[in-house]
């Protein structure tokens, strides 16, 4: 875990080169999910690479990360991490801000443990899931910022005899553009 954290830090070091490109015409931006992150404990750091003005490629990493909004207390604790890849369409609005739309590709992987009965449960979390995110990104400077909300599909029958098919998720990105 702590190999991925690093190369992927480095990755985004070596990308952020072209700190003085304009706003105008960004390259990358890295950001955080700060509303998860404050709200769950779940780190979601993400990097999206720029190709035109209203397309991008995004990847994420999703640290602790949990099945929607379900909790880590009474017994229960997930030791997961995820990994999301996104093609960006932004569209509707200017260079102030626009909405955008994600199709997106996700892995989780991991366990979920719980006890019930005092006998202690494990769900192996490992699943593959396809899905949309949609949200607004204000920009200021060089700074990106702005809600966003998803909806996912879980290819794991375990995954979904435990919690369920489909996953609801939402945050609040805050990021740098360069």
């Amino acid at each position: 875990m702590k190999k991925i954290l690093l190369a992927f830090t480095c990755f985004i070091i070596l990308q952020s080169g072209s700190i003085a490109q304009a706003l105008e015409n960004p390259k990358g931006e890295i950001r955080l999910n700060f509303l998860n992150t404050i709200l769950m404990g779940s780190v979601e750091i993400g990097y999206e690479t720029f190709f035109k003005s209203d397309q991008s490629l995004g990847i994420e990493l999703h640290l602790n990360d949990r099945f929607g909004y379900s909790g880590q207390k009474d017994g229960r604790n997930f030791e997961t991490t995820s990994i999301l890849a996104s093609y960006n369409f932004y569209f509707a609005g200017d260079e102030n801000g626009k909405m955008y739309i994600s199709p997106f590709l996700k892995y989780r992987f991991g366990n979920f443990t719980e006890v019930i009965n005092n006998a202690t449960a494990v769900t192996n979390m490992n699943s593959g899931a396809i899905g949309l995110l949609g949200g607004y990104r204000w920009n200021f400077n060089n700074f990106a910022f702005g809600p966003f909300g998803s909806i996912n599909r879980q290819f794991s029958q375990v995954v979904q005899n435990r919690f369920s098919a489909v996953e609801l998720n939402a945050g609040f990105n805050v990021g740098y553009r360069f």
